[in-house]
């Protein structure tokens, strides 16, 4: 909670100012190849990447990815969740991580690289190549869902039940017509994800029993966030 007004807030990640920028979700789509190279994969990886910078801060955390049959991913992490805050109208207001750019990496030549060896860019490459992107997010103060469409927000902040849970999850189904659908490989994102050895990672697939861990290889059931 702040209450302050929302010039007032400091930028960090994101600017705070604009909870939009559709030049900037255009011009990820018109250069799909140079923002998703290798297709569906590095999309997850600008993805994983959050809940890697918040194990970092935290000392630990624990994620899975989720493969489902339709093409579609879920990264479900145990983090504090998405930054959200009250302005000086009584608005809540989050983060716009999804349709901004994050401001440590886009447009920088020094910026990190992903363990597939590409640029990050952040999250709003994922938002703006996918059809459609729902980000779950769960704080103590509050629980709520987003949906977005090749990265615009379609609905408002709707408010889900509490389960006493913190963290978030974004699920996401690319564009086929702007990222190759090339097959994901469980054991390859895996391997990538020691790239944040604070994260635990698990790889799952939807309606299957095994899944591949980080440090654990094979495992039976599903991990619980």
């Amino acid at each position: 909670m702040d209450g302050r007004a929302r010039t007032a807030w400091t930028n960090t990640t994101h600017d705070w100012a604009a909870a939009v920028d559709t030049g900037h979700l255009a011009g990820i789509r018109v250069e799909a190849a140079e923002f998703a190279p290798g297709g569906v994969e590095h999309l997850v990886l600008e993805v994983l990447a959050y809940p890697g910078d918040e194990a970092a801060a935290r000392g630990a955390g624990r994620c899975v990815v989720i493969l489902h049959a339709d093409g579609s991913v879920s990264v479900r992490d145990d983090g504090r969740g998405t930054d959200t805050r009250v302005d000086e109208h009584g608005e809540v207001v989050k983060k716009p991580v999804m349709a901004t750019k994050d401001l440590r990496f886009f447009d920088r030549p020094e910026a990190e690289r992903l363990p597939d060896g590409r640029p990050r860019r952040g999250m709003s490459v994922v938002a703006a190549l996918s059809s459609w992107l729902v980000h779950t997010n769960r704080r103590h103060h509050g629980a709520w869902t987003q949906r977005y469409e090749h990265g615009l927000p379609v609905t408002g902040l709707d408010p889900v039940e509490p389960d006493g849970t913190t963290g978030t999850c974004v699920t996401f189904r690319a564009d086929p017509s702007l990222v190759p659908q090339t097959s994901l490989d469980a054991d390859r994102l895996v391997r990538w994800a020691a790239h944040w050895p604070a994260l635990e990672v698990r790889v799952e697939f939807a309606g299957r029993e095994d899944q591949t861990g980080v440090g654990g290889g094979p495992s039976r059931g599903r991990a619980a966030l």
